[in-house]
C-alpha cells in the first residue's frame, strides 16, 4: 500500500513539473483540430482515396448493387469508430431520438448525394466526373447568398464561367472519344446522374452547416449520425430496387474475383470513414463555399489519376478540360483570399 501510495504520489509531482508541456501539447492538438489548411489537406487526400477506390469496384466487375455497396460503407464506418470510441481514443454524442429525427433528413440527403455519385461515377470516367463536379461550387456559393449572406464577387462569376467551360470541353472531348452509339447513350445517363448529384451535394452541404450550427455538433457527432441514420435507408433501398437474384449476386461476386471485390468493398468502407470525418471537419473549420473550392482544387490530382490507374478518353479535350477547371479554381481562391482581405478591412477597430 505504502508503495502505491508512493507511485502515485510520484505520478503527482510529476504531472505538476510538466503541467506546462501537457498543456502546450493539449494546445497543439486543438489548433491541429481547429486549423483549416490541415483540414483541407486531410479532405484532399481522403476525397482522392475515396474516388479512386469506389472507380475501382463500381467498374472492375460490372459491379451494380450501388446501394448495398454504400451500406457496407456505412456499417464499416460505423464499426470503426464505434471500436475507436470502446478504447477511448474518440468520443461523440450517445444516440438520441429527438436529434435523430432532426437530423434524418440530412441522412436522407447524404443518402441521395452518394447514390448519384456512385451512378456518375460507373457512367462516367473520372476525369469527366471531378470536372463537373465543379458546378456543385456555383449552386453552394448562390445558396450561401440566399441562407448565410454571402456574397459572389466578379472575378468568382469568372471562375464559374470558366468551370461550365471546363465541363463544356470535357463533355466534348468524351463524346469525341466514344466508340458507339451505346458508348454515347451511357455517356448521357452518366451526365443525368452528374446533375443529380450536383444539386443533391448542394443540399447536402447547406443543410449540414446550418443543422450543425443549430446542433452545435462535433465531427465525430455529425459523423456519427450521418452514417448510422443512412443505414436502414440504404439496406431497405438495396432489397426494394437492386437485384438479389442469385445470377446477378453471382455477376456481382464471380468466383474468379469474389475475394478482391468483398476486400475492395471493405476497403472502400475504411476509407469512407476518412471523407466522412474531413469532410465534417473541412465544413466545420471553413465554410460550405471553402469546402467546396477544395474539392474543385483536388481535381486535377483525382483527375490525373483517372487517366493513369483507368481507362479514360485522353485526348487534346480532355487534358485541356482538367487544367481549365484547375483554372477555374485558381481563380475562384484568389477570389475567395480578397473577399477576405476586403471585409477583414471592413471591420471597425476600437482605439
Amino acid at each position: 500500500m505504502g508503495l502505491l501510495l508512493l507511485y502515485l504520489s510520484g505520478q503527482i509531482v510529476y504531472l505538476y513539473k510538466n503541467r506546462h508541456s501537457l498543456r502546450r501539447r493539449l494546445n497543439t492538438m486543438d489548433s491541429i483540430v481547429n486549423n483549416a489548411p490541415v483540414s483541407i489537406f486531410a479532405y484532399c487526400a481522403s476525397s482522392i482515396l475515396m474516388t479512386v477506390t469506389n472507380k475501382y469496384v463500381l467498374s472492375g466487375y460490372s459491379f451494380n448493387l450501388n446501394f448495398f455497396l454504400l451500406a457496407v460503407q456505412s456499417l464499416v464506418c460505423i464499426t470503426t469508430i464505434g471500436t475507436l470510441k470502446a478504447f477511448g481514443i474518440i468520443t461523440y454524442r450517445q444516440f438520441n431520438k429527438d436529434e435523430a429525427k432532426k437530423w434524418s433528413p440530412i441522412a436522407v440527403l447524404l443518402v441521395a448525394m452518394i447514390y448519384t455519385s456512385s451512378k456518375a461515377l460507373q457512367f462516367l470516367s473520372i476525369p469527366v466526373y471531378t470536372i463537373f463536379k465543379n458546378l456543385t461550387i456555383i449552386l453552394i456559393a448562390y445558396g450561401e447568398v440566399l441562407w448565410f449572406g454571402g456574397k459572389v464577387t466578379s472575378m468568382a462569376l469568372g471562375s464559374f464561367f470558366l468551370m461550365v467551360l471546363s465541363s463544356i470541353i470535357a463533355c466534348y472531348g468524351d463524346s469525341a472519344d466514344a466508340k458507339s452509339a451505346a458508348d454515347t447513350a451511357s455517356l448521357y445517363i452518366g451526365y443525368f446522374w452528374m446533375l443529380t448529384n450536383c444539386f443533391s451535394t448542394a443540399a447536402f452541404v447547406l443543410i449540414m452547416r446550418k443543422r450543425i450550427k443549430l446542433t452545435n455538433f462535433k465531427d465525430f457527432d455529425t459523423m456519427y449520425y450521418n452514417n448510422l441514420l443512412s443505414i436502414p435507408i440504404l439496406l431497405v433501398a438495396s432489397l426494394a430496387f437492386e437485384d438479389w437474384s442469385a445470377v446477378n449476386v453471382e455477376k456481382n461476386f464471380p468466383e474468379a474475383n469474389r475475394t478482391a471485390t468483398i476486400l475492395a468493398m471493405i476497403f472502400s468502407g475504411m476509407s469512407s470513414v476518412g471523407i466522412s470525418y474531413c469532410s465534417a471537419w473541412c465544413v466545420r473549420v471553413t465554410s460550405s463555399t471553402t469546402y467546396s473550392m477544395v474539392g474543385a482544387l483536388n481535381k486535377l490530382p483525382i483527375a490525373l489519376s483517372g487517366l493513369v490507374f483507368f481507362d479514360a478518353a485522353v485526348n487534346f479535350w480532355s487534358v485541356s478540360s482538367i487544367f481549365v477547371g484547375f483554372g477555374a479554381g485558381l481563380v475562384y481562391a484568389v477570389a475567395k483570399q480578397k473577399q477576405s482581405k476586403e471585409a477583414a478591412q471592413q471591420l471597425p477597430t476600437t482605439k
